[in-house]
């Protein structure tokens, strides 16, 4: 999905925050010398997204009448054009868009204790970012729901259309510092420079 396709000069205007509650101190740890956080930071604002403050109150981000997006600072180095994307896609089509990745795990089903089958990875993905909300979205929520992204896509499908997008393997989420090493290896530049 190319974002130059979706609008000419500018991004939509759009709000934006990154999440890191309810996610202990990986999002404090350091990615190409920077925290996470701060990373997923800079590419919501490389994104053209305004950003707003987890402390802002839900009201004001539902009385602006913006796209919302949901960054998780466990996903630090999505690329900015891919957040570009989903937002521009959000408003064309008024819908949520959410990032995932396809599972290259070997996942198998347990019972009883007991390992047994192979389960097929061909219908399984994984949540990661960005949890883009159109206006409709927001509007229908008294305050955001939950910071588990996957919850929220559960929450956001019975509110209206979601469409799930493959995000490149940078967006992947990570969950130890092993995987933040993975991640540099796969983006090696640091942050800023393409």
């Amino acid at each position: 999905m190319d974002h130059d396709d979706l609008y000419d000069d500018e991004p939509p205007p759009s709000l934006g925050t990154v999440v890191d509650d309810d996610r202990g101190s990986l999002p404090y740890h350091l990615v190409h010398g920077e925290a996470l956080v701060a990373a997923a930071a800079w590419a919501l604002g490389e994104a053209g997204v305004t950003l707003v403050d987890q402390s802002v109150p839900w009201a004001s981000v539902r009385d602006s009448g913006e796209t919302l997006v949901l960054h998780d600072s466990l996903c630090p180095l999505t690329p900015p054009d891919f957040i570009a994307a989903c937002v521009a896609r959000s408003v064309a089509d008024d819908v949520a868009v959410v990032g995932v990745r396809p599972v290259t795990d070997t996942v198998k089903q347990v019972t009883d204790g007991v390992v047994g089958a192979t389960v097929d990875r061909e219908g399984l993905l994984v949540v990661c970012s960005p949890v883009v909300l159109p206006p409709t979205a927001v509007a229908s929520f008294d305050s955001l729901p939950t910071t588990d992204f996957t919850e929220l896509v559960v929450l956001l499908r019975e509110r209206g259309d979601v469409v799930l997008v493959e995000a490149p393997s940078g967006a992947m989420r990570v969950t130890s510092d092993d995987d933040v090493r993975v991640l540099e290896a796969l983006r090696q530049e640091p942050l800023g420079q393409a």
